[in-house]
């Protein structure tokens, strides 16, 4: 008597198992090819600045060292944005942080109509509200000040963070403030040591997001601050002069990109786990 093995179902490799790599190849070459370039140009020579090579040759450090300059302010511009971005996250964090906090748990009517409200605010481009922002900010005397960069980066970034720490707060079980207030924590104690460490993936990448579109804001800064130092480094690169009146001094502002874009990128770097945690997290029940 002969006894059959089972056999596993042999699965074959389809002919297209490249395709989402290639897929993938793509974006990335897409989405770095830009900052390559921009790298790339900030490391020629002046006078090969137009060069299409793509490595520089000889390289040349010239455009970081006119980048940090004393007459082109930009070390005061990156301590600015530095200043404005994270003042910026923290009170972000702080108000966004209880607000969804709030309307995640609390019952109340129309708390819907509320969110939808919040989410329609950040619609409005920021160019729209420039005008009424500089009536307003002269009238109260806040040009050339640096809450007058702070609050409107804040009014931007507020929406999404409420509308993102809410969906994170939602998919919370209210069991863990139950039990925590039954072992003889307040609410806000519940709130402060069970649900806050919880939810550290969410507000992480709150933070992160926050303090991107903080560090990259131009429009307002460029419009609210006409005082040197004052102004943060995407306004003070976009004025770097060349020698002369009419000579762009596009190596020097590529410099000047690499510059300010090297935080962020270590930031994501660092934190990536959290961001991809705190993204897909609030949307899990």
């Amino acid at each position: 008597m002969t006894a059959t093995l089972d056999r596993a179902p042999v699965r074959h490799r389809s002919r297209f198992w490249w395709a989402p790599y290639l897929g993938i190849a793509a974006i990335v070459v897409y989405c770095l090819s830009p900052f390559y370039w921009m790298l790339v140009s900030s490391l020629r020579r002046t006078n090969d600045i137009f060069d299409s090579s793509p490595i520089p040759a000889p390289l040349s450090l010239d455009s970081y060292e006119a980048a940090f300059a004393a007459n082109n302010g930009f070390v005061r511009a990156l301590g600015n944005s530095f200043l404005v971005a994270g003042v910026t996250t923290v009170l972000v964090l702080i108000i966004g942080t209880l607000t969804a906090y709030a309307l995640a748990r609390l019952d109340f009517r129309f708390k819907n109509l509320v969110l939808a409200i919040i989410i329609t605010t950040s619609m409005f481009p920021g160019i729209s509200l420039l005008v009424p922002l500089l009536e307003l900010f002269s009238n109260i005397g806040w040009i050339n000040t640096y809450q007058a960069m702070i609050v409107p980066s804040m009014s931007f970034a507020l929406p999404l963070a409420v509308w993102n720490l809410t969906a994170f707060f939602r998919q919370m079980p209210i069991e863990l403030e139950e039990a925590a207030q039954i072992d003889g924590c307040t609410p806000a104690q519940a709130f402060r040591k069970v649900i806050l460490p919880l939810a550290a993936p969410g507000v992480f990448t709150t933070a992160i997001i926050t303090f991107i579109a903080a560090w990259n804001e131009f429009i307002i800064a460029l419009s609210v601050v006409n005082k040197k130092d004052l102004k943060t480094a995407p306004v003070i690169t976009s004025q770097f002069t060349g020698t002369t009146q009419f000579d762009a001094p596009f190596g020097t502002q590529m410099a000047a990109g690499v510059i300010v874009t090297i935080p962020l990128v270590i930031l994501v770097l660092l934190f990536q786990r959290r961001i991809v945690a705190g993204l897909t997290a609030g949307g899990v029940k």
